[in-house]
This record gives structure tokens, C-alpha cells and sequence, in this order.
């Protein structure tokens, strides 16, 4: 799919929306054809972008990711990745009117013996499935998809004003602080490559 319009999609100026939709859809509906669940990603404009395949946070879609990036054709300008990276954890998320800044995130880890899990602060936290949907994109920043999905074994979003035990820490911290856990704990998954 990306390889019969590999040259449109690399020149594509993010800021074309028509162009982007109209790209994005045809990719949408091939990927959905193999996993209703399965999405992706572009990376920005550079030598060699990144196409990220997701599973959405869903794990019953990890392995059609996994089929789909094994599957890829060897291109020169892309770099195919599966599940969703770790990246920079500094830029607010917005979706529609609902922004949250990471700056204003806190959490908590918690260790059962086995796995990780985590308590996450987050302000103006309603119910509403909107900040979850935030903080999830949230996690999958700070751990990437494949960590969060494998490595932790509950996650309860609250707002900031929620008492619970134990210290809260920085979001910024999140990423240092798990991968001491995790390697402390055995049994660590392996991310596949």
C-alpha cells in the first residue's frame, strides 16, 4: 500500500488536509481489511520517514502489527515500525476541546511482584472518555504501545485532586522510573523487533 504510492506519501505536506485525508482513508481501509483495530502513524517530513503501524492499545491486534511490519516492503525512504514508539513526553495533547499539558501530569507506580502498574493524575480528569483517550496517548509517549500494553498490569486515571497512598512523581519521570521497575522485576517481555 505504501509502496504503489510511496512518492505521495512522502511528499505529503501535513498541512494539505484535503491530500492527507484522501491518503490516509485508502490506507485506513486496507489495514482495516487485515484488523479492524490495527492503525498507524506518519512521522514528520525527513530523510527517512517513519510509518508506524499501532494496534490501537488493543493487545488481541498485536500480532496482525506484528504480521503487517514483517510483511513490509524494504523501502529507502521509510523506516516501518511496529507499535507506537517512545517519544518526547513534552508536548500537550489535544482532542477537541479537551487539552491536557504532561507538565501537569503526575503518577504514581505501583509494584505487585510480578508487573507494574500505575496511578495517573491527571487535571480536569472526568469521566469523560476523552482524557482517557489522552492519557492513553499520554502512556504510549512516555512507554511506548508495546510496554504499556505488556508491562502494565492496571492503569486508573484520576483526577488530580484524588488521595491515594504513595508519592507522586513528575510524568516527565514515568519513562526512568518504569524501566527501573521493569528490570527489577523477571520476567521481562522482550519488545519485538
Amino acid at each position: 500500500m505504501v509502496q504503489d504510492h510511496e512518492e505521495k506519501f512522502f511528499l505529503l505536506n501535513p498541512e494539505n488536509e484535503e491530500e492527507r485525508e484522501k491518503l490516509f482513508d485508502k490506507v485506513a481501509r486496507k489495514l482495516q481489511k487485515i484488523d479492524r483495530d490495527v492503525t498507524f502513524e506518519f512521522g514528520p517530513p525527513q530523510a527517512v520517514r517513519e510509518f508506524v503501524l499501532s494496534a490501537g492499545g488493543i493487545k488481541r491486534a498485536f500480532p496482525a502489527v506484528l504480521l503487517l511490519t514483517k510483511a513490509a516492503p524494504s523501502l529507502a525512504r521509510w523506516k516501518i515500525t511496529a507499535f507506537r514508539p517512545r517519544r518526547d513526553t513534552g508536548y500537550s495533547i489535544q482532542i477537541g476541546d479537551t487539552l491536557v499539558d504532561p507538565a501537569r501530569v503526575e503518577f504514581i507506580l505501583l509494584n505487585n511482584g510480578k508487573r507494574a502498574a500505575l496511578e495517573l493524575f491527571i487535571p480536569g480528569m472526568t469521566d469523560n472518555v476523552v482524557y482517557k483517550q489522552i492519557g492513553f496517548l499520554l502512556l504510549d509517549a512516555a512507554l511506548g504501545e508495546f510496554d504499556v500494553e505488556t508491562n502494565l498490569d492496571g492503569i486508573d486515571m484520576l483526577p488530580t485532586t484524588a488521595r491515594t497512598a504513595g508519592k507522586r512523581h513528575a510524568f516527565r519521570e514515568l519513562p526512568a522510573l518504569f524501566d527501573q521497575l521493569i528490570a527489577r522485576l523477571d520476567g521481562r517481555s522482550e519488545k519485538p523487533s
